[in-house]
């Protein structure tokens, strides 16, 4: 298999399994095409594939949830996305609750918890209300803002590339991006499977390059995971 190289375990400071994640500066995050959801829309758990820079696979995604809440809640969903490493050992569990989303009531805004290893949270990922366009705040596992994420007036529908900016919290400086990357023309028509690219410093504290990955997930689901 077309694996990165496991570095040492025991980085001070880091979770365990997040060790990879101090090298890099960049993922590549690929959703599964379902062949079953693609020819009769029947929605499926979602599976994703976390790549580096080179291709290689770094970790896997999937989705834990019921029929029920797939078929009635389609995106609105709520759900576990269990992050596994090379040898299936689970280290980054991604949770979010069930709450109804609307641009024009600010009640029921989205948010997800990210824990690594599952049972540890290192932050949180929070939608701020904005009418117009998609905003966040990136917090730690005290539940304090740390970054803010912005994406674009109304462009998550109507742009191939979408970029959503990872931005500090006094909104000066941009340190890197989500982004939504176009799939081919037959691929965003018949499924909802997207690709993502992650970009963030080297030097970010690992434990938010964690919550970053959970960020994409909540993003994919919230604006790109309705089939056109």
């Amino acid at each position: 298999m077309n694996m990165y190289a496991v570095p040492s375990p025991g980085i001070p400071g880091c979770p365990p399994g997040l060790e990879y994640l101090t090298q890099v500066d960049q993922l590549l995050i690929k959703q599964k095409v379902e062949v079953v959801e693609a020819l009769v829309g029947f929605e499926s758990n979602n599976k994703y594939e976390v790549r580096n820079v080179m291709g290689q696979n770094v970790f896997y995604a999937v989705e834990e949830n019921d029929c029920l809440s797939r078929q009635c809640c389609g995106p609105l969903r709520p759900f576990n996305i269990h992050v596994l490493d090379n040898f299936g050992q689970e280290i980054i569990s991604v949770t979010r609750p069930l709450k109804c989303m609307s641009c024009f009531f600010p009640c029921c805004l989205q948010e997800l918890e990210v824990q690594a290893p599952p049972g540890n949270t290192v932050g949180y990922v929070i939608q701020q209300w904005h009418p117009l366009s998609p905003k966040f705040i990136v917090a730690n596992e005290h539940n304090e803002p740390v970054l803010k994420i912005h994406g674009p007036f109304c462009g998550w529908s109507c742009l191939p590339d979408v970029d959503f900016e990872i931005l500090t919290m006094d909104e000066v400086s941009k340190i890197g991006k989500i982004s939504k990357q176009w799939t081919g023309l037959l691929r965003e028509a018949f499924t909802d499977a997207d690709n993502f690219g992650i970009q963030f410093p080297m030097d970010l504290d690992v434990r938010m390059k964690a919550v970053m990955i959970g960020a994409c997930f909540l993003i994919d689901f919230m604006f790109f995971e309705t089939t056109n």
